[in-house]
Parts: C-alpha cells; structure tokens; sequence
C-alpha cells in the first residue's frame, strides 16, 4: 500500500529532538501494526499536493496550528483536492485540522469551541461502532491539542465517538473518509512541550491540569489497528 501523508505543518525546531516532524510521529505509530506500506510526504502547507488522486492508494493529512477557515491559497488547494477524494471515494485519515477539513471541505462548520482550548489527556465514548474498529470499546482516551472543532457535520457524516468538550471527536463519511480530532501520533513529552510554549496563550491553570492527565494509559495503539483496519478493510 502506498500512503500519502497530507503534511499541512512542521514540528518547530526547538521541539525536534522531541518529535522530529508530524510524518515521523504518524509513521511510528502506524509501521508496527501496517509495516508493509510506502510513505509518500507531500508538503501541503508549501503548496504541494498529488498532481493526481492515483499518486497513491490512501491518504492522511495532518494536524496544524492554522484553521481550515484561514484565507490562505495552499488551504484552499488542500480542500478542493479533499473534494476531489471525495468523489474518488479514496481512502483518506484527518487528524485534527485533517478531521476539521474534512468537515470543512464537505460542508459541515469548523469554529472556535465555546469550551475555549482542548488539551490534554481526554476521554471519548464510542457512539458508532463499525465492524472494523475492533477490539470494540466503549471508551478511549487520545491527546488533545485543539481550539478549532468540527460544531455542525457534512452531510452523509457520522458521529462516531463524543466527549464532553468536542461532540464530534471521530467521524465518518461513508466508508472512505475518517476523521479524528484527538491526536493519536503526539506523545505525552511533546503535548507537554507544545502546552508549555503556549502559555500567554493559554491560561497558565489549565496547562496546569492538563499536565496533571498526561500519566492517563492512551489507548493510541488500539486506535492505530482501527486506522489499519479501516485502509486495509
């Protein structure tokens, strides 16, 4: 299988020697349970893109600290070719801003939640339970890192998992597009960096108690053999 990671930022510098960068993050969560793949990285975020949807079997796109709404040209490009795997009906995982532009590409709302900033360890309760996500749980618990949520869904868009922050954590169009708004790929030592450079930016309390979940067991593992199980299946 040839996968094409929809790279849409880069891990800052001083945070390197922590996460390298987000195609390294997703490729160590992804080889151990999907060892026979092709990573093609495509830099979306410096106007890259596929010249065509058949340029590879599946797709990913990534997290980044702009918002699917942002006037910039490469997010545009990015949402038209998020359409074009629409119509494709291609394989193609969302994580975080990947999850908001599906929902933004497709015609549900991304904004700013209400609920202010989402970090930390969070815990999701399943609401839709497709065959391939198994072993079947009734909750998990993912790395958050997000102000920005999907609020209202695209049509032909399913609810998958809930919590109490985010009412649409996962989501599903069909059986082709799948998003995720926690982050599976970030390891605790680099969301507790990430949150302690936004302090200003956050309020120095709710770091503080989001650092106090970062001991939470993740369920990241599980959820890496659900992605497996939904391109594979």
């Amino acid at each position: 299988m040839r996968i094409g990671i929809l790279q849409c930022d880069h891990v800052d510098a001083k945070f390197q020697h922590i996460a390298r960068d987000y195609p390294d993050l997703f490729m160590d969560l992804l080889t151990p349970v999907i060892p026979d793949v092709e990573w093609v990285i495509y830099d979306a975020c410096h106007g890259e893109l596929p010249d065509d949807v058949d340029a590879c079997d599946a797709y990913l796109c990534t997290g980044s600290r702009q918002s699917v709404y942002d006037d910039l040209p490469w997010i545009h490009d990015l949402c038209a070719f998020m359409r074009t795997l629409h119509s494709h009906q291609r394989k193609t995982l969302g994580v975080c801003f990947g999850h908001q532009m599906i929902a933004h590409a497709l015609g549900g709302e991304v904004r700013k939640s209400e609920r202010g900033w989402g970090i930390g360890v969070k815990e999701a309760q399943i609401d839709h339970q497709p065959m391939w996500m198994q072993p079947a749980l009734p909750a998990y618990n993912l790395l958050v890192s997000h102000q920005d949520q999907v609020e209202i869904l695209p049509p032909e868009a399913i609810t998958l998992s809930t919590n109490r922050h985010c009412p649409n954590s996962m989501i599903a169009v069909g059986d082709h597009f799948l998003g995720i708004q926690a982050h599976p790929e970030f390891t605790p030592q680099y969301l507790e960096a990430l949150m302690r450079s936004r302090v200003g930016r956050i309020a120095q309390e709710h770091i503080d108690l989001a650092v106090a979940t970062l001991s939470t067991p993740l369920d990241a593992s599980t959820v890496a053999g659900w992605i497996t199980a939904f391109y594979t299946r």
